[in-house]
């Protein structure tokens, strides 16, 4: 098992590094701060729509977005953590918690604005169909198909 973690974090410490000589590959060098912002909302979001197909096809068709959403949100936490505990231990960058929050933070505000597209495109689909609010709830996970 530490075998495997170390591995894990060897791997993590490898992206970090990549993703690190990219940034200084450019003018604008983007601060760690906003680097956590964009990588961790960027793999939330590759996460959610890994996640949400499984949930969907698992479960009863009920609130599976909002399953998905807490399945994700768990894992970013529980990624930041590693990246964070990563650092520390290959001494590859300095162990902060507010990369932690701004990780997770990067996570939400794209989430948000994913969340809310969705409510858009179904509300324009709703009044473009003509279809009532309650047959748009009963069938809305059919439509989707």
């Amino acid at each position: 098992m530490k075998a495997l973690l170390y591995w894990i974090v060897g791997w993590i410490t490898r992206i970090h590094n990549y993703i690190l000589r990219l940034n200084d590959a450019y003018e604008y060098n983007f601060t760690d701060k906003e680097l956590h912002f964009l990588v961790i909302g960027a793999l939330g979001m590759a996460l959610i729509f890994a996640v949400y197909p499984v949930f969907r096809w698992l479960a009863n068709r009920e609130h599976i977005m909002t399953i998905a959403f807490i399945y994700v949100f768990t894992l970013i936490i529980v990624i930041t953590f590693a990246i964070e505990i990563g650092q520390k231990v290959t001494n590859s960058g300095n162990m902060e918690f507010a990369d932690i929050m701004t990780g997770v933070l990067g996570f939400m505000m794209m989430y948000g604005i994913f969340a809310v597209a969705r409510k858009i495109c179904k509300a324009v689909r709703r009044l473009s169909e003509g279809t009532p609010r309650s047959k748009d709830v009963e069938n809305d996970e059919e439509n989707e198909e």
